[in-house]
């Protein structure tokens, strides 16, 4: 019988030499040179993010967060569900059976957001009533997942619309979009009624009408659910000379289930260090050995948890979660949209309570989560980075001479299978110590300079703390969602002027417990 000594030996220090498990948390150094360039800053976390659907984009208090996300978080593209669903008014037929179009409704969403600088990834989906084949619906608000009942009605209705797109905007415009065929098509029952030889009908119809248009515009899918049918869309579109011009699929961070429709089931956080970031670099991997290996991938949805009631969103958890899961993906994918922006989101229909659980950044009333900082920090990077060892933090510099170190730790203390993220994160959590974060930044130019220290961790922006000290009201008053705001707005927790002498150099030590996440702006006066 072989007995592995080692998991015991460390025991041994833990428990019998404290000042030895004391240095090894204390050896963290996170150092860089000011000089010593990596490249460009890859951004990729912020290409895109996610919405619900397109209608709820109608709404003021949805545009008002978006224009508020973009100031500060800075996504270049959105994408949301059902633009062509019945409650965006896109298509019926007359009493002959006649097409009818209408883009009305997506006008005003599209000029909205090209009006901010973000640009749509064009969700192509669902099935308008009138085309379909069937009565199969998902979500609250009923987009039909069947397939249409005339494919050529089908692809003469993308043409069109992409058409109107082209008139409206400027092929300039349409030509830096991209169009994604369905959502998780993989999921059946769920979004797609039919088969996967279907969806690929329905993808070839979907393309053609776009390339026809204009060969330049961008087309692409799956879209599915769990990284499925990377290889298969690309042996698909290769094999039949279909074009494709991107892949895009999805990922989330639980352990089961791929589809939580109204938000009644339970998830637990996957104990796999490499869940999400794992998906990501697999896909790029199947793209670099299919025939298309320089495919675009982009991961149009990813989150710690694919169900809309999930607190895990709501935690400050999540903060540090989603940095570590980018950091890990590196440059595998082009895009990772997080779902979603906003908790304006109607799937399991309308929410009854400010804190749910959403997969938002932000909650109903606008109040930002500890999520939404891992974005607005991360947007505060300047567009060079530098060379860095340490793998939980980015480092960069800008064209003014500034330095910006983030920098966390992720602890998953979700306590396993038995436990699911329902139960556990609604509690107040408090975070344990992981000692200390020395940073040293060398080959700075001599001169004053303002250091600004920004932070989210435990009761530090964290709002579902807040609501939780106050008892979980069921609705907020406008002083209360007020308090909230101003107590967690992300601003600076220290702000001080420094002069660095000739040898260049700024050290500081910082104490970092369970899930922090700090951001050090040294900015050259």
């Amino acid at each position: 019988m072989k007995i592995n000594l080692k998991p015991l030996f460390v025991l041994l220090i833990l428990v019998n030499g404290n000042l030895f498990a004391q240095n090894a948390i204390d050896a963290r150094i996170i150092k860089v040179d000011y000089n010593k360039t990596a490249g460009k800053l890859n951004t990729m976390f912020k290409e895109c993010v996610g919405a619900g659907r397109a209608n709820e984009g109608l709404r003021a208090d949805w545009q008002q967060q978006l224009a508020m996300t973009k100031k500060e978080c800075d996504f270049k593209y959105i994408r949301m569900h059902g633009l062509l669903s019945d409650d965006m008014a896109v298509y019926r037929e007359d009493a002959k059976g006649n097409p009818e179009y209408n883009y009305q409704y997506i006008d005003v969403l599209y000029d909205f957001l090209l009006s901010i600088k973000v640009k749509p990834f064009v969700e192509l989906g669902f099935m308008p009533s009138a085309m379909a084949s069937g009565k199969e619906t998902i979500f609250w608000w009923k987009g039909n997942v069947t397939p249409p009942k005339d494919y050529k009605k089908w692809e003469d209705l993308i043409r069109n619309l992409t058409q109107h797109f082209t008139e409206r905007y400027g092929a300039d415009e349409v030509k830096t979009w991209y169009f994604e065929v369905w959502n998780e098509p993989n999921l059946s029952p769920g979004f797609w009624t039919g088969t996967q030889a279907e969806y690929f009908k329905l993808y070839e119809h979907a393309a053609r009408g776009i390339k026809s248009v204009n060969p330049a515009y961008k087309v692409g899918g799956p879209a599915t659910a769990g990284a499925a049918w990377v290889p298969e869309t690309i042996e698909f579109c290769a094999k039949n000379k279909v074009p494709l011009d991107f892949i895009s699929t999805h990922t989330y961070g639980v352990n089961q289930g791929y589809l939580d429709e109204f938000g009644i089931s339970g998830t637990v956080l996957s104990p796999d260090d490499n869940s999400v970031s794992g998906d990501v670099l697999n896909s790029r991997k199947q793209i670099t050995n299919s025939a298309m290996p320089n495919l675009e991938l982009h991961y149009t949805e990813w989150s710690s948890s694919y169900t809309p009631a999930d607190p895990i969103h709501d935690s400050y958890h999540s903060a540090a979660y989603i940095l570590h899961k980018l950091k890990q993906s590196g440059n595998a994918a082009n895009s990772m949209s997080y779902w979603v922006f906003t908790d304006i989101f109607e799937e399991p229909g309308p929410r009854f309570t400010p804190f749910h659980g959403g997969f938002g950044l932000l909650n109903t009333q606008g109040i930002k989560k500890p999520a939404y900082f891992s974005y607005s920090f991360m947007n505060k990077l300047g567009d060079t980075e530098l060379q860095n060892k340490d793998t939980s933090s980015w480092a960069a510099k800008n064209k003014n001479g500034d330095v910006q170190l983030l920098f966390w730790d992720f602890t998953n203390t979700h306590p396993g299978a038995k436990v699911w993220n329902q139960t556990y994160y609604v509690q107040d959590l408090p975070s344990k110590e992981k000692g200390k974060v020395k940073i040293e930044v060398d080959g700075l130019q001599k001169g004053k300079y303002v250091v600004e220290i920004y932070k989210v961790g435990y009761k530090v922006n964290d709002a579902y703390a807040a609501y939780l000290a106050l008892n979980k009201p069921s609705q907020l008053t406008i002083q209360q969602v007020n308090t909230i705001k101003t107590k967690n707005n992300g601003a600076p927790i220290i702000t001080e002027k420094i002069t660095v002498d000739a040898k260049g150099t700024f050290n500081r030590e910082f104490k970092i417990n369970e899930n922090d996440v700090i951001l050090v702006n040294l900015i050259r006066q």
